[in-house]
């Protein structure tokens, strides 16, 4: 069976599988990161974990993996597969590509071809050929988690932008003056409407150091009034941020994933209603959940590396 690993480093595990070249899942692992080792500790367990997953490849197929793809946090050189830096994992300029081609290199030597990509971007590439926007020809896809990021899916692939930073919504500012951003910014969506600006806003309300985002929205459910301004918050900031990308990219639809989507109908419901009533000349697109969870990134490595052996046919 011929297939390809797929890797996803996250700030605290590492999601991973075996992918044929259909998008099917053919085996599935999952390992802690370790960054409280360090950074070459990271890097030491990300190149194992890929080695561990061609052994298991060669055991269970009988035939080496054709390719690989890693899916990285942070800043990140997807031509030349360097990961330019991290804060969560301490990396800068590392050659991703290169160390995992040579791990992962064959009897004679030679390396497999690597595609190094963002976690984001993947996920939002695997969402939009696996997941809630399978079929769908332009769609914005949103991460709300620790902060806010995105990606444009246009005919089946995912617009990085002319330096790589496509996509990156969290980091419109649709409060001027607001909150300061890690960014350096005021007022970012990621400062807002993020599952982390949820939980402090709410523990602030709250009165609570260890409420969270998960609880505000029990407690939404429940009709606590201080959670539902908190919420009504979060979910407006959402919605300018989303009407501006409406405006400018013009998607038929908009899939959220991410921690905070987990809330549901608590979260859509609202969502849907405050993006239509900030539309005026703008077609609505549909907002949906994403469907993959948190596999996104991992299958999106995969189909990346899928999508390197097609070019290298064809080149």
């Amino acid at each position: 069976m011929k297939h390809v690993i797929a890797l996803d480093v996250g700030g605290t595990g590492m999601k991973a599988a075996l992918l044929a070249q259909d998008g099917s899942v053919l085996f599935e692992a999952r390992r802690p990161t370790g960054r409280e080792h360090g950074t070459d500790a990271v890097v030491s367990a990300i190149l194992d974990f890929a080695a561990d997953l061609a052994d298991e490849g060669r055991g269970l197929f009988g035939v080496a993996p054709l390719a690989a793809g890693v899916a990285v946090p942070g800043t990140i050189d997807e031509r030349n597969g360097i990961a330019v830096y991290s804060a969560n994992l301490g990396w800068r300029d590392l050659p991703l590509r290169k160390l995992l081609g040579e791990r992962l290199a064959g009897p004679d030597g030679s390396a497999i071809p690597v595609a190094l990509g963002h976690d984001v971007r993947s996920g939002g590439l695997a969402e939009g050929r696996l997941g809630a926007g399978r079929g769908v020809d332009r769609f914005l896809f949103i991460a709300l988690g620790t902060g806010i990021a995105g990606a444009i899916g246009i005919g089946g692939r995912i617009e990085a932008g002319a330096h790589g930073y496509g996509g990156e919504i969290g980091h419109v500012v649709v409060r001027p003056g607001g909150p300061q951003c890690g960014c350096g910014a005021r007022g970012c969506l990621e400062t807002l409407a993020s599952a982390s600006a949820v939980s402090r806003a709410w523990a602030a309300a709250s009165g609570d150091p260890d409420a969270d985002a998960a609880s505000c929205a029990a407690a939404v459910d429940a009709g606590d009034d201080r959670a539902l301004a908190v919420w009504q918050g979060a979910v407006d900031a959402l919605a300018d941020g989303i009407v501006l990308a409406q405006s400018l990219l013009d998607p038929s639809t908009v899939i959220v994933g991410g921690g905070l989507a987990e809330a549901g109908d608590t979260l859509f419901t609202p969502l849907r209603t405050a993006v239509t009533e900030r539309l005026t000349f703008q077609m609505p697109p549909k907002v949906v959940p994403a469907m993959l969870k948190d596999t996104a990134a991992s299958l999106g490595a995969g189909l990346l590396a899928w999508d390197l052996l097609s070019m290298e046919v064809t080149a």
